[in-house]
């Protein structure tokens, strides 16, 4: 993620207005620019894949990819993209489907770790998720192959790709190989 070299000062629905909104989050009223690699958005995808398809089979809520606007900080020139989130269906309105961001904090959110990110804005991210009442965060490293688990709680845990990564009672019932997040690649063909 990287701020844009500009001091001027746009409102969220500025943003919404520009032609290229879909590189940008809102950060104190600057733009960021979003680096995503391929990788990261592959590993999003796939999250996103089973936790939708999880939810849609026992009707708990509605899973969104990274595409959708947040503003629900405390922040009001404040704009997020996770790279996924959760809310519950019994929290969903006809107003929160009809908005341009979503304004309510999700019960989970998800972020993939891109090669430009940096880890104090990755933090930031997190502290500014829970501090707006998102009960469970996950940070997922493609590189590393490692899941970080934040709760509203404060508490924490790591997995590996050999751990099960679970909705706990955000999203109950829900289960998923932390490897199966990660693409893996063909063994490269030996030549004769």
């Amino acid at each position: 993620m990287n701020a844009v070299a500009t001091a001027t000062r746009i409102t969220p629905e500025e943003l919404l207005n520009l032609p290229d909104q879909d590189r940008y989050e809102l950060v104190d009223g600057q733009l960021v620019e979003v680096n995503v690699s391929v990788l990261s958005s592959l590993v999003a995808g796939e999250l996103s894949t089973h936790l939708a398809s999880f939810c849609r089979q026992n009707g708990l809520g509605w899973v969104w990819p990274a595409d959708t606007f947040c503003k629900f900080s405390r922040d009001p020139n404040q704009v997020r993209r996770p790279d996924g989130l959760f809310i519950r269906r019994e929290r969903l309105t006809a107003a929160l489907l009809e908005a341009s961001f979503i304004t309510i904090p999700p019960d989970l959110v998800a972020e993939v770790i891109s090669p430009n990110d940096l880890a104090y804005e990755v933090d930031e991210k997190v502290k500014e998720y829970l501090d707006a009442g998102v009960r469970l965060v996950w940070v997922i490293n493609p590189e590393l192959h490692i899941v970080r688990i934040h709760r509203l709680d404060g508490t924490l845990a790591g997995l590996s790709e050999n751990d099960e990564l679970s909705g706990e009672d955000v999203v109950p019932g829900f289960r998923c190989r932390v490897a199966e997040l990660f693409p893996t690649l063909p063994k490269a063909a030996v030549a004769p």
